[in-house]
């Protein structure tokens, strides 16, 4: 069973970079075809795919939060982070690491983390 767990500063302030970890347990983010994905859901508003970091290591980003977004990983944890700078209270939502299985579904989902953008 694979399970994912998003942890970080709940309250970040405008202009800074938001920083969130999520590790996996139960299987190896280097396993075989799967894609580590973070995903967001601001208030009143529907899910928001933000971008991805692959078995290989590769990286792709929603066009619209490219120039602010970067997916690392630390493969000795098994943790994967997204870092979005320049924040907004635009980007407050809930955030939610998920596991997809190369299909462009998620099968696995973190409980996800509130994060708030105010001074």
């Amino acid at each position: 069973q694979v399970q994912l767990q998003e942890s970080g500063p709940g309250l970040v302030k405008p202009s800074q970079t938001l920083s969130l970890t999520c590790t996996v347990s139960g299987g190896s983010i280097t396993t075989n075809y799967y894609y580590w994905t973070w995903i967001r859901q601001p208030p009143g508003k529907g899910l928001e795919w933000i971008g991805y970091i692959a078995y290989s290591g590769s990286t792709y980003y929603s066009p619209s939060l490219k120039s602010r977004t970067s997916i690392s990983r630390d493969t000795s944890k098994n943790q994967f982070t997204l870092q979005l700078s320049s924040v907004t209270p635009e980007d407050t939502a809930v955030y939610y690491c998920a596991r997809d299985p190369n299909g462009g579904w998620v099968d696995y989902w973190g409980q996800g983390t509130q994060v708030t953008v105010s001074s």
